[in-house]
């Protein structure tokens, strides 16, 4: 640090300050206000501290205003057109409710200040029903785990998805002007999947084409029973094929070993085999698209494989931010 050393080569070496400062390339005049410093509070009043920087434009109060504005809002709350919050849209409501106005950066600074960071969104339906979800959660699902270890039944999730050869490019650097190119297969390849999930990492699954029905979901059934699973409980979204009559026929003709219960009406994210498709697609195809020829069903069939040889995987699905369910 200058000031210190420029300060004890006078006081400790008797140098001259003129020749100091002419050693070190400062101003000759600089070192004197460092002296008397010196002279007053030693060493300590040389150190360096931390600017301040400019008083904040909002107090306490406010800032907790504007946390409070943003948790678990919308901007079309406030009358603003759009559904996402962005710097501009808060700077624009200070601006409204304090009269203060604040550059993008200070707002981003505020906001991170206010542990407030920027987050990909999870889709909500407008017909879904939270009391549903939270009424699932706090009953029947607890009560279908009583009767799963009370009959020696496992819980499984059961889910279908469809998989393009189209990958979902994001975004790139490039120059400016200059629209980045990365070359993908031309082919358009598009298969479809169905796997079961549980949380001791139990995991089925199947790739198929063509439409899927009530009678091929039977056939679903029938080849997830051939893996000598014993008596399941499988939990379900509410679609039309899952509830057709033919469904309902085999599941009865099962005698009780194998029962079908249904989540609540809009609510994925309760549904464990969810993760399995947001995985596959992040760390598959979209992350590295088809080489020159390759079969999109080889490659969703070899990703689903990996993910079952994972049992911590799978049990991780469990546990995602929305819901965690406890182990069978």
């Amino acid at each position: 640090m200058l000031r210190l050393l420029a300060v004890r080569r006078v006081v400790e070496d008797g140098e001259s300050p003129s020749e100091v400062m002419r050693s070190l390339g400062l101003c000759r005049t600089s070192i004197y206000p460092w002296l008397r410093r010196h002279q007053k509070k030693r060493e300590a009043a040389l150190l360096l501290r931390k600017a301040r920087g400019p008083k904040p434009k909002l107090n306490g109060q406010q800032r907790r205003q504007v946390r409070g504005w943003i948790i678990g809002k919308d901007p079309r709350q406030y009358g603003f057109d759009f559904g996402l919050w962005t710097r501009q849209i808060v700077g624009r409501l200070i601006a409204e409710k304090f009269g203060i106005s604040l550059q993008l950066t200070a707002v981003g600074r505020l906001l991170t200040s206010l542990d407030i960071t920027p987050q990909k969104l999870l889709r909500r339906a407008y017909e879904r029903d939270p009391q549903a979800v939270e009424e699932w959660l706090a009953k029947p699902y607890p009560r279908l785990r009583r009767r799963a270890r009370k009959h020696g039944a496992t819980i499984f999730f059961l889910d279908e998805a469809g998989f393009s050869s189209e990958p979902n490019l994001g975004r790139t650097y490039g120059l400016k002007g200059r629209t980045p190119v990365v070359k993908t297969t031309g082919q358009r390849q598009k298969f479809s999947a169905i796997s079961a999930v549980s949380a001791k990492g139990g995991f089925w699954c199947q790739v198929y084409t063509g439409m899927h029905n009530a009678e091929r979901f039977v056939e679903f059934l029938k080849e997830f029973r051939r893996g000598g699973r014993g008596k399941v409980f499988l939990v379900v979204d509410g679609h039309p094929i899952h509830r057709a009559k033919v469904v309902a026929a085999y599941v009865a003709a099962c005698r009780g070993e194998l029962e079908l219960h249904f989540l609540p009406s809009y609510a994925p994210d309760l549904n464990p085999d969810e993760f399995v498709w947001q995985y596959a697609k992040t760390n598959g195809v979209a992350k590295k698209p088809l080489a020159r020829n390759e079969s999109l069903r080889e490659r969703l069939a070899t990703d689903l494989k990996a993910i079952k040889a994972q049992q911590k995987l799978v049990r991780s699905f469990f546990h995602a931010p929305s819901v965690v369910y406890a182990e069978d």
